[in-house]
């Protein structure tokens, strides 16, 4: 029985780890062998300083990361335990993943393991057939095993009030021209290792868009190219908003797209109502659930393929003991 990883295990796990989502493409992750454990630690130079300024967006991501080198450890036939927050005064320090007992990877590991590379965001529009009840039920199922809860926005009214609550709080974020600098600062028009590439941004918002979307991209739609008038939205939340509760919605955040992914859903995140306390407050009044939203989502049928945002390097990621 293994009782520590080894940095040629590190090195594979972390590679599946890095492709997990994070704001603006920021990649806010370090990893390094701990006492034969796996550490994960956000990277206080890759922060969003401006677009996170209190590590909610950077917690979110490491957790989703987390979730990545679990089924990838488990892939490999080194399954790993994980202790959130193993040194409580460290606020750098999101888990420590311990080897476990060996087992073979179950069959919905190895699922979600393949689905990692073909997992990115779509921010075009997707086509308007309505996604399956047995798809939504995968989805809300997902959330539910890593200790969240995904709340399917059902109706036109309901859609209504979330995308207004979700465009509100982006006119709030626009006004601030720190944070429109910050969010150029991180699109990219050549090639790069982080932000977003132009080409994978989706078409240039425009007034009637019923979600609002970040300006990533430059290319302009073709008449009757709108975005769908009635998607599917979900809201990913958790019991609380503590750091550790955050670390949760990252690990239920990547289950949950992994998962859509699995299904051949297409994803686009919209984190604008989560960045605004008021809005992330409206948005919680309005499901009328127990606990905090943590993250918003467009799910839908797109186009398969597509651009993803690239990647840094594994050993750019990996500390020294």
């Amino acid at each position: 029985m293994s009782t520590t990883f080894t940095p040629a295990g590190l090195r594979a796990a972390v590679a599946a780890a890095i492709r997990a989502p994070s704001l603006h493409n920021s990649q806010p992750w370090r990893f390094r062998l701990s006492d034969g454990g796996i550490e994960v630690r956000i990277d206080p130079d890759r922060l969003p300083q401006v677009g996170d300024p209190n590590r909610w967006a950077a917690r979110l991501s490491c957790g989703a990361a987390v979730f990545n080198l679990r089924l990838a450890l488990a892939v490999a036939g080194t399954p790993a335990d994980v202790r959130l927050r193993p040194h409580p005064h460290d606020l750098d320090t999101v888990a420590l993943l311990v080897p476990a007992r060996p087992r073979p990877a179950t069959p919905a590991e190895q699922d979600l393991y393949s689905a990692i590379p073909r997992r990115h965001s779509n921010r075009r529009p997707f086509w308007p057939n309505p996604v399956a009840a047995d798809a939504r039920w995968r989805l809300i199922e997902a959330a539910r095993a890593e200790g969240a809860w995904l709340e399917m926005v059902i109706g036109a009214g309901a859609v209504q009030t979330v995308a207004e609550i979700a465009r509100s709080a982006n006119r709030v974020l626009e006004r601030d021209c720190a944070y429109r600098a910050e969010l150029t600062r991180w699109i990219r028009t050549s090639p790069a290792v982080d932000g977003i590439p132009v080409e994978a941004g989706g078409p240039v918002p425009e007034p009637q868009d019923l979600l609002p979307q970040r300006a990533f991209g430059v290319r302009t739609r073709a008449p009757g190219r709108d975005f769908e008038p009635e998607p599917l939205v979900a809201v990913l939340g958790v019991q609380g908003d503590s750091a550790t509760d955050q670390i949760t919605a990252g690990q239920a955040l990547q289950r949950v797209l992994l998962t859509a992914t699995d299904s051949r859903l297409a994803v686009s995140m919209l984190s604008q109502p989560i960045e605004v306390p008021r809005a992330r407050e409206q948005l919680r009044l309005a499901l009328g659930r127990y606990g905090t939203p943590q993250m918003v989502m467009r799910i839908g049928y797109g186009q398969p393929g597509g651009p993803s945002a690239p990647r840094r390097d594994v050993d750019e990621t990996i500390d020294l003991a």
